[in-house]
């Protein structure tokens, strides 16, 4: 069996230079994604409410995780056991007895990092 063709690509974000790798038959569907993620990032950058890159890509990551999940419900947070810490929702629940104790506490880790990243600043969208 032969290894897919892997590519570099060059694509901007956010008017940022980035250089990617992709296999050679997934350039166009890697060219969307980032136009995706430019998009939201300007979005949020435009509104002018916050101004540091790293935010302002938690928050694209946000809203196009949103997006997703309300495109695909078996994407939803409401159906994982991050959702939410005090959640009295049952699907949460079905979900975290659904997946392995080490995947819940790696999740519930990255939130955690995640929540306290982003407690000095007030003002996100």
């Amino acid at each position: 069996m032969s290894k897919p063709s892997i590519k570099q690509v060059e694509v901007q974000i956010m008017s940022q230079t980035y250089v990617l790798a992709c296999p050679s038959d997934g350039e166009q569907a890697l060219r969307e994604a980032v136009a995706k993620v430019d998009a939201a990032m300007c979005r949020i950058r435009d509104a002018g409410k916050v101004k540091a890159r790293d935010r302002i890509a938690v928050l694209a990551a946000l809203n196009i995780a949103f997006d997703a999940s309300r495109q695909d419900p078996s994407l939803a947070f409401r159906n994982s056991p991050i959702g939410t810490a005090d959640s009295d929702d049952a699907p949460a629940a079905d979900a975290a007895s659904a997946l392995p104790a080490e995947a819940h506490e790696a999740l519930s880790r990255l939130v955690a990092r995640i929540d306290s990243a982003l407690a000095a600043d007030d003002r996100l969208l």
